[in-house]
């Protein structure tokens, strides 16, 4: 019973092993993901004036900040609740890696006290030669050969044993510190927390009696991204038919060759006369010919079905880089507002969004996300020129650039600049939108994008 006891807690304990390291090391990673995020809207809140016009710029860069840091508190704390059970793992390894070494020494003295009791160290060779039969004398040799061996094994496993105890109370000297240092740094983002959370109440003050005005701006927001949306989605869906219309006009006109084609072999095949062995031969010879170019269309509809297949695949290997994508803007960068409905505490407004809101440092580039033909390229009020990029079935939108490098037509590759970002010169806010299609049907792009 008490061996089921001790293996069922060496399964135990080595379950623990395998699965909680990789937890620990995922939680790091997405610390320093949160980490980089704050730093980033740190940054971009600085640089936003102080003045009316921002304040909404700025409260959604603090709320911001205030969400990540709540995200990296939580991480925080699951990153504690794993080293804790890391060093209650290893503590327990602990326990039972002493016993067996316990085990196996006592299980080698008295093995060896044994020995000596026989005097058959000191004497092997009499051991052997006083057997009372060759048979005996032989079995006793083979008797200290194999002793010889567990001796030789049982201390080399003492040695492996303290050695492994040895690295174990190391692994949990080190995940008692790891866990020490978590616990300070929970305390250090907590307080930053609180911080931020002061930050946002002194900039609450600062609209205090302006909120019907803040309400008003945040309404003619929504309603020029309305329009903006409208205009978007009559866009894509005019290209989504185009693009419908051609393939279909395409597969008409193949079909068409095909028959025209095969009614010419079929004219031919008929006015060929049966009388004349050389006719017939010749016959043959065109008709091999004739078969020889009605193969060749086949080929030419595998072809161009090979073609239509790599375009598909282009957008299949566009699906399959879900959460790879890169942001569709360069340098320091974050996401400031969500797509789909969001409800506006301060100011008692809903708002809804088809796509995300990026802000960004002043000259940064917004680049394609992936390769791509530039679809359309048109200007809208309020967000300067616009473009969209066609990915095979997929389509992404691209507002608020001042400088266009692009044109309508043209081939992009993955993180090629479509332009500058506009910065208004009165709040040195950058911000551009982002949408991201299926044919006509809207997608939520965060996930798309690579953190």
């Amino acid at each position: 019973m008490k061996r089921v006891f001790i293996i069922s807690l060496f399964i135990a304990t080595a379950f623990f092993s395998i699965s909680q390291t990789p937890q620990i090391e995922r939680l790091q990673k997405q610390q320093q993901a949160l980490q980089e995020e704050i730093k980033n809207t740190n940054k971009l809140y600085l640089d936003v004036k102080k003045q009316t016009t921002s304040m909404l710029d700025r409260i959604n860069l603090i709320n911001k900040q205030i969400s990540s840091r709540r995200e990296l508190i939580t991480s925080r704390q699951k990153e504690i609740g794993a080293l804790q059970q890391e060093e209650s793992r290893l503590e327990a390894e602990i326990v039972l890696l002493n016993k067996e070494l316990k085990q196996k020494q006592d299980n080698y003295a008295k093995a060896i006290q044994g020995m000596l009791k026989h005097n058959v160290n000191q004497n092997k060779l009499f051991f052997v030669l006083s057997g009372k039969s060759p048979g005996e004398s032989l079995r006793r040799m083979q008797y200290l050969r194999e002793y010889s061996k567990w001796q030789k094994s049982e201390a080399e496993e003492i040695k492996k044993k303290n050695a492994v105890i040895t690295v174990r109370k190391e692994e949990l000297a080190k995940a008692k510190v790891d866990k020490e240092k978590a616990l300070s740094a929970l305390q250090a983002e907590q307080q930053r927390l609180q911080s931020e959370e002061k930050t946002k109440q002194s900039e609450m003050i600062a609209v205090r009696g302006q909120q019907q005005q803040l309400q008003k701006t945040l309404q003619e927001k929504q309603h020029r991204a309305n329009q903006l949306n409208a205009q978007i989605e009559k866009l894509i869906a005019e290209e989504v038919a185009r693009q419908e219309r051609e393939a279909e006009a395409r597969r008409r006109a193949e079909a068409a060759e095909r028959s025209k084609k095969a009614a010419e072999q079929a004219a031919k095949t008929k006015r060929e006369p049966e009388s004349s062995k050389k006719t017939e031969e010749t016959a043959s010879s065109s008709a091999e010919k004739e078969t020889s170019r009605t193969t060749v269309a086949p080929r030419i509809e595998a072809d161009r079905s090979k073609a239509s297949e790599e375009t598909f695949n282009l957008s299949k290997n566009f699906a399959a880089n879900k959460g790879k994508l890169p942001l569709p803007v360069t340098g320091t960068a974050s996401i400031v507002g969500n797509f789909g409905a969001k409800k506006h505490n301060e100011w008692n407004v809903t708002t809804n969004s088809n796509g995300i809101d990026i802000q960004a440092q002043k000259g940064a580039s917004i680049r394609a996300v992936f390769d791509g033909e530039v679809s359309k390229v048109f200007s809208f009020p309020g967000s300067n020129t616009c473009v969209i990029v066609r990915h095979g079935e997929y389509y992404t939108f691209y507002a608020n650039i001042y400088d266009l490098f692009v044109k309508q037509g043209d081939k992009v590759k993955t993180g090629q600049s479509l332009g500058r970002i506009f910065t208004d010169p009165d709040t040195n806010v950058s911000a551009m939108h982002f949408q991201l299609w299926q044919k006509t049907t809207k997608l939520n792009p965060a996930p798309w994008l690579s953190r």
